[in-house]
């Protein structure tokens, strides 16, 4: 498969590292910026080709798919033109900036006929699947309780960098930007979200316009009740973590570490090393993950597997944050998630 790169945002490390491990398989056709002089010179650092435009991908018929790597409020117009000259599109988290426009990316990418995978790659560590496999065969009984942490740190320097921490390039804070792998791994573990009471809020510590702390209590489509704490203010940064208690026991998943305790008084404990990006360096993690996600990308163009995360299952974590955010501005209020 011959994927082409779009963008080189915070991400592109990983995934530049995952594309060299799985260069026997995928070939990257070249990349594109928007700044001709570092297009150039990180092509020629990549060894790969420099597309001189969007266009030019667009009307390349060796490349299969492309890599979307730029800043939400960059995307619209991209996946328009991808989607039209049929390329799939692999898309770095979050979709866009708001609900409705995430849901008209998605849209897009279906009426065209192509695939539209997400990389929300903590769906993907060893912990997260085997707690996935445990709560498909019920091992744990009904989930009664979810409660989800994610006690992260950036520095002000973060914030500082141009765009970042604001709604016209970002759409939001922790939420949308940091938090949304967490709770996408949540949802996808948890099932959806009928209500939720939030409060978000920017503490003394950034100096940003947007949220740098959220918390809620939310209830689940499946009658569990549950509560979400999530931020970038917590120095020097932990491990996030999901905690289930079912009736036949509890599961903690902390970074990729996965404890558990039945009622049968059995204990069970799976520990996977590496960091999260939960401190002061965001891209402190191993570039296994994206290189599962990378790959089944390439299996489901390939037509050999399903996406582990389409763009249309992606809208379901939107949801959640866009209830958050509408909750908040109405002091608290209980609030659903919206109908897609």
């Amino acid at each position: 498969m011959k994927l082409a790169i779009i963008g080189l945002g915070m991400a592109a490390q990983a995934h530049v590292a995952a594309l060299q491990e799985l260069k026997d398989r995928i070939e990257i056709s070249g990349i594109y910026l928007r700044s001709e002089a570092k297009r150039q010179a990180t092509a020629d650092d990549m060894q790969v080709a420099a597309f001189a435009s969007l266009e030019a991908i667009a009307a390349d018929d060796e490349t299969d798919a492309v890599l979307i790597l730029t800043p939400p409020n960059a995307r619209r117009h991209i996946v328009s033109m991808m989607a039209a000259a049929g390329k799939h599109i692999l898309l770095e988290k979050p979709i866009e900036r708001d609900l409705d426009t995430a849901k008209e990316l998605v849209e897009m990418a279906e009426k065209a006929g192509v695939l539209m995978g997400m990389v929300l790659q903590h769906r993907v560590r060893q912990g997260a699947l085997s707690l996935a496999a445990l709560l498909k065969d019920g091992a744990l009984g009904d989930i009664a309780m979810v409660r989800t942490n994610v006690p992260w740190w950036r520095g002000q320097d973060y914030y500082d960098q141009p765009g970042r921490g604001t709604f016209a390039q970002d759409g939001g804070g922790v939420l949308i930007t940091q938090a949304i792998h967490v709770l996408d791994l949540t949802l996808s573990l948890c099932g959806p979200v009928r209500y939720v009471q939030a409060m978000l809020g920017t503490t003394a510590v950034h100096d940003t316009e947007v949220e740098d702390f959220a918390t809620a209590g939310l209830v689940y489509e499946n009658g569990a009740i549950g509560s979400i704490c999530t931020t970038t203010a917590a120095f020097p940064g932990e491990a996030e973590s999901i905690c289930i208690d079912g009736t036949l026991g509890s599961a903690k998943l902390e970074g990729s570490s996965l404890t558990l305790h039945w009622r049968d008084g059995r204990f069970e404990e799976q520990i996977e090393e590496g960091g999260s990006g939960g401190g002061a360096d965001p891209m402190d993690f191993p570039c296994d993950w994206h290189r599962g996600i990378i790959a089944n990308f390439a299996d489901a163009v390939e037509g050999k597997a399903e996406l582990i995360v389409s763009g249309r299952e992606a809208l379901e974590v939107h949801r959640l944050i866009d209830a958050l955010m509408r909750s908040s501005a109405l002091e608290g209020q209980r609030v659903a998630l919206r109908a897609l």
